[in-house]
């Protein structure tokens, strides 16, 4: 990886957890604490961005213009928070994943979520079997 002009490293170290981080940067005016509260907040984005494509099944985009992206996102993201929302009012044991992946496939019906959720948390898979073959008559 190339940079063009001088780079600055700046050392990080966390006393609480021992860890120590060497930053690269090409701002030499900011602190070395303002560049680690930088570099800490971009990497919330990141993880927001994670958990954003595993908790919201964006695999891929339906439009190709920055609208319909950004209506797809907000839309799942409303999904998602409306869920969470139902389950912290209705004190549901199921996380949040198992609850998404319940609307999903029940979407057009027209059940309570209370409903759903409990007709799902019934059912019951059997155990899986260290016999890895289809027929266990074989």
């Amino acid at each position: 990886m190339q940079f063009a002009g001088p780079l600055r490293r700046v050392h990080v170290h966390d006393a609480a957890k021992g860890d120590s981080l060497f930053l690269f940067t090409n701002n030499f005016e900011l602190s070395a604490h303002t560049i680690s509260a930088l570099y800490r907040r971009r990497w919330q984005v990141e993880l927001f961005f994670k958990r954003i494509k595993q908790h919201l099944r964006l695999r891929a985009f339906f439009g190709r213009t920055p609208n319909a992206v950004q209506v797809q996102i907000w839309t799942a993201i409303c999904a998602y928070l409306l869920t969470a929302i139902a389950r912290k009012q209705m004190n549901l044991s199921q996380s949040l994943h198992q609850i998404l992946q319940i609307v999903s496939v029940s979407a057009f019906e027209q059940t309570s979520l209370q409903e759903l959720v409990t007709e799902y948390a019934q059912e019951t898979f059997p155990p899986a079997s260290a016999n890895q073959l289809l027929f266990n008559d074989i």
